[in-house]
């Protein structure tokens, strides 16, 4: 349990990520935290969820809520109708976002209803390629339904995102060009790309897979950006692009280094000044034990995960936001020489986005 003080001028949590860590299928390139779905755990799991969303939870009222996993939807209906009943727990604003992430391949008439019926009101789709071959080397399963299911999922939601994993080892410019071609196709307002990286402790890493030519990567990342605006998207993050009035609320809570609860297996928090993140061990979370790793964040740790996570927004930071923040300036603070600044921001450039990851790194080295 996290102890709240009474006396902290720090602000409440908005958001919260639920974390249902059950898969049907273990993904080659996946490193998050997952289980094989089993009966015998679905039920003691949520009665643990529902115990830590009790004994921490201190009943704000949230702008957003994130089920992931893992893969939430592999739940069956009396499994998710139980889930939504520990969610009914936490209070929203009125207009909430409501996200629950699944895989193409759990889309039915049934899960959308159940969806629709328990206030959840955008969903996550892992579709990650339209291309087999691609599908085959990350261990996901190919569906020739695709087309359809998406269709249906549109009847009950507005707002949907499709995850697209690209920079796969084989994967060609032109097999990339036909993925986002049936992505446009779609007509979905969200789209999250992740270039493949090869994560320690999966499949693929322990097979040592031959990550993908680097300029052919920046071939792709370039015509991604490029493709996507012509057809009306907002690149408004790193990897997200968005139809106007479609950003992801929740990840914006993470990009603005805002306060947040983490509820599930291997769920990372950040409240009252506490980065937190949960055990992966199922057995000590069904045993109520659920933090693993509690951090302090002091000031300038806090002014580093404002630069840092701040600078992943194409838009940047606000020096306005950091000094009624932190009574100083960006430039105080920081070297600020290799970021662009407009309008009283300061941000990456855009010729520099592809290699974002390595300006963050310098970032904090240079100014630690």
């Amino acid at each position: 349990m996290i102890k709240t003080n009474n006396n902290t001028k720090n602000t409440p949590p908005k958001s919260c990520s639920i974390n249902i860590p059950f898969c049907k299928n273990i993904c080659s390139y996946c490193d998050f935290c997952k289980i094989y779905y089993n009966e015998n755990y679905i039920n003691s799991y949520l009665e643990a969820l529902k115990n830590e969303i009790i004994t921490t939870y201190k009943k704000e009222t949230l702008k957003t809520i994130y089920i992931g996993g893992g893969t939430p939807s592999s739940l069956k209906k009396d499994e998710l109708e139980k889930l939504f009943k520990i969610t009914n727990i936490l209070k929203t604003e009125k207009n909430y976002e409501f996200t629950f992430e699944c895989n193409i391949e759990n889309i039915t008439k049934d899960l959308l209803i159940v969806l629709k019926e328990n206030k959840v009101n955008r969903l996550s789709i892992g579709i990650e390629s339209f291309n087999k071959h691609v599908l085959k080397i990350l261990g996901r399963k190919y569906d020739p339904l695709v087309k359809n299911k998406i269709k249906l999922a549109k009847k009950y939601f507005d707002n949907i995102n499709i995850d697209i994993i690209y920079g796969v080892n084989g994967e060609t410019l032109t097999d990339l060009k036909n993925d986002i071609k049936k992505f446009i196709e779609l007509d979905i307002p969200h789209i999250s790309l992740y270039s493949l990286i090869l994560e320690n402790n999966t499949l693929l890493k322990i097979q040592n897979y031959k990550e993908i030519d680097e300029d052919l990567n920046r071939k792709m990342y370039d015509y991604l950006c490029e493709t996507l605006k012509k057809h009306g998207y907002i690149h408004y993050e790193i990897s997200n692009f968005a139809k106007q009035n479609y950003t992801s609320k929740h990840n914006l809570t993470y990009w603005n280094n805002e306060k947040y609860y983490g509820f599930g297996l291997g769920a990372s928090g950040y409240i009252n000044n506490i980065r937190y993140t949960n055990t992966r061990n199922i057995k000590k979370y069904l045993n109520n034990n659920y933090i693993y790793i509690k951090e302090v964040i002091d000031k300038q740790i806090d002014m580093e995960n404002f630069m840092i996570l701040g600078l992943r927004k194409l838009e940047g930071v606000s020096n306005k936001c950091f000094y009624n923040k932190y009574k100083k300036n960006i430039n105080e603070v920081f070297d600020t020489h290799k970021l662009g600044f407009k309008k009283g921001n300061y941000y990456i450039k855009e010729n520099d986005l592809y290699i974002s990851n390595q300006i963050l790194c310098d970032f904090i080295n240079i100014n630690s």
